[in-house]
């Protein structure tokens, strides 16, 4: 069965009544049953985004807050379908409302610091990222130090952009943008040895963008490794053959 039709099925037996020895029972005359069912729609809502239909999400997610009107993870997940859909006056709208009804979770700062580097409103969302950081239990620490190590470098603060993407490299050294990121930082500076060790560390971890193979053909040069030169570009002209890094790998050759 998939989980789908598992949560079909609760919402079924939640919303309809289930029968038990005892007789059918109202599962919404119960804060459990309540809670149960809110929980139920918002996991299904959550379902449809993560499948790529907004317009299906919203349907169990509005019938969520019908049972709580209260729910963060309801209005988080609003939050998130309307930043799918390109209207950010309502995404911003329910962040902000996820955030108010929350006790300051990590996640949600992080999830609304990302809209806000999306809206280009940089200042802003590194407020939403610096909080987010200071939870020193939030499992995904590492990719919020990794946010504020992006949205620094939007922001012209290029060493403060290096100092985050160290700290989240030393929480988790497999994070793939913090990699690409210092390493193209210290091919800049010249400290080739760095760049390549940092290069590598990406490519076993991620998959090679336009940046990472200009990156990468460029340090196959400084030390001279003609091979792999040579078959990183012929990766970018076969799969980014439109893009800036593609025309500047021939003006450099």
């Amino acid at each position: 069965m998939t989980l789908r039709a598992v949560l079909y099925l609760s919402l079924a037996c939640l919303l309809v009544g289930c029968v038990r020895l005892g007789g059918e029972v109202d599962p919404l005359s119960s804060s459990e049953g309540r809670d149960a069912a809110r929980d139920a729609y918002i996991q299904l809502g959550l379902g449809h985004l993560q499948q790529g239909s907004t317009e299906r999400a919203k349907e169990p997610l509005k019938k969520a807050l019908e049972i709580d009107s209260s729910s963060a993870d309801a209005h988080a997940i609003l939050g998130l379908v309307f930043q799918q859909e390109m209207e950010p006056k309502l995404a911003d709208e329910h962040f902000r409302k996820a955030i108010s009804l929350s006790r300051g979770e990590a996640r949600l700062h992080n999830n609304y610091g990302g809209f806000l580097y999306e809206q280009k409103r940089y200042s802003e969302a590194l407020a939403q990222f610096t909080i987010a950081s200071e939870d020193t239990l939030y499992s995904e620490r590492s990719r919020v130090f990794e946010n504020l190590g992006l949205t620094s470098q939007q922001m012209g603060q290029r060493e403060q952009a290096k100092v985050y993407f160290e700290r989240a490299l030393r929480m988790n050294s497999s994070r793939p943008v913090a990699l690409l990121q210092m390493a193209q930082m210290s091919f800049e500076d010249g400290q080739y040895v760095p760049a390549r060790t940092y290069y590598k560390g990406f490519s076993r971890q991620s998959k090679q963008t336009p940046q990472s193979l200009l990156l990468g053909v460029r340090l196959a040069k400084v030390f001279e490794d003609r091979d792999q030169a040579a078959s990183l570009g012929l990766q970018l002209k076969r799969l980014y053959p439109g893009t800036p890094e593609y025309q500047q790998y021939l003006s450099e050759q």
